[in-house]
């Protein structure tokens, strides 16, 4: 246990080089990998894609997978697909990522932002089915931190009123609700290849589903709504295309799949050191007055792409604000994830959202904090982690 002042007040931090809380893993094999892609004869729309969208459904048991340019194409896309459109309503847990609700609006329906459960702070199903409508066209689940949400009542209440259930998975990854892996629980799954997550193309994303003309829209949605690509047209000795709908230029480049095959192989093993490490923390964290972990779910296999923290404001003389600023300062470089959605600027001038609108999350977001937590990480980095919790905690007890 480390004692002693805090290094916000002049005190030696527990860190000397800052921790981040997470960061991407890159080997030689991979930098190989993107190499000789770099050296063939494709740079984008060319064989990696498909053998990279194959790889991946294979490695999440799903038939179709859909590779794009990030999480947030990824979620827009699987709304283009089930016709989110003007009018229509989707439901969207309150504390996310603003692109969980931003792929939404960039359709031109309208966001409604449900509350989550206390404890594990994800999608509560009573707060789903408490906000259906008859303009509700989808259900959003967020697999926060990486912890796969209530899927069989959101199933059964998505069925029961007809609607699309999508799954934003893009902390997931790896993960498993019931012995079944993220990636299959809803009608589309969305995935997120940023360089924080379980694995990493730069930039990029993945849309998992079972439903082939639901793959097969996504796939022209991400070329401009254009019916066929540059390789396809090549392999048919033919110039022509047509446009069928607006769609974006959302295409993932080849040796960014490269990347991705790369990094795809190391899964496993690198969410079995996330849970390691969260193992690890749940240990030192279990008596520890003032914090406490998030609750896990006995039917989930959780991935971890985050590992968040609840402080107890009874027990602490200290604000969420500096607990912050002291551990940044003990060089353990924690974040917050996330302010409410429906408390930024936009949603509250474009939408009206207002504060009260999801008192569970709103309460949730002044208490948490998100401790480092990456595959890449050492034992001594974790234990370093949990030494700067400790001294400022115990600085700060009642």
């Amino acid at each position: 246990m480390r004692t002693g002042k805090l290094a916000i007040e002049g005190g030696p931090p527990v860190r000397t080089r800052p921790l981040p809380y997470g960061r991407q893993w890159v080997d030689d094999d991979d930098v190989e990998a993107v190499v000789v892609a770099l050296r063939s004869d494709w740079l984008t729309t060319g064989p990696r894609v498909a053998e990279f969208e194959r790889a991946f459904a294979a490695a999440v048991d799903a038939p179709h997978a859909v590779a794009v340019s990030s999480g947030t194409a990824a979620l827009h896309a699987a709304m283009y697909a089930v016709g989110v459109g003007p009018g229509d309503e989707v439901i969207v847990p309150a504390l996310t990522f603003a692109a969980s609700a931003n792929c939404v609006v960039y359709q031109g329906a309208t966001p409604v932002f449900a509350d989550v459960t206390p404890g594990t702070l994800l999608l509560a199903p009573e707060a789903v089915e408490a906000l259906a409508t008859p303009r509700t066209r989808a259900i959003v689940s967020v697999d926060y931190t990486g912890q796969a949400c209530e899927y069989d009542r959101l199933r059964a209440l998505a069925d029961a009123y007809g609607i699309r259930l999508v799954a934003d998975a893009c902390h997931a990854l790896g993960g498993r609700y019931r012995g079944e892996p993220v990636g299959t629980l809803a009608d589309l799954t969305a995935f997120s290849l940023h360089p924080v997550k379980h694995i990493t193309t730069g930039e990029g994303g993945m849309v998992t589903t079972a439903d082939a003309t639901l793959a097969e829209r996504m796939r022209t949605f991400r070329t401009h709504g254009i019916t066929a690509d540059h390789a396809q047209r090549a392999a048919q000795g033919s110039w022509f295309y047509e446009m069928v709908d607006l769609g974006y230029n959302y295409r993932l480049t080849d040796f960014q799949c490269a990347l991705g095959l790369s990094q795809l192989r190391k899964l496993p093993g690198w969410v079995r050191r996330r849970q390691e490490l969260a193992r690890r923390y749940d240990r030192a964290f279990a008596d520890l007055p003032g914090v406490g972990p998030l609750e896990v779910r006995p039917e989930v296999e959780h991935a971890y792409h985050l590992y968040v923290i609840a402080l107890d404001p009874a027990a602490l003389s200290a604000s969420r604000a500096e607990v912050f600023a002291a551990l940044r300062a003990e060089g353990v470089a924690v974040n917050v994830h996330y302010i409410p959605v429906h408390w930024h600027p936009f949603y509250r001038q474009r939408f009206g959202t207002r504060e009260g609108l999801c008192p569970v999350a709103e309460a949730a977001y002044e208490r948490i904090l998100s401790l480092p937590l990456y595959a890449g990480m050492t034992d001594a980095d974790a234990d370093s982690v949990v030494d700067a919790v400790e001294k400022v905690v115990r600085h700060y007890a009642r």
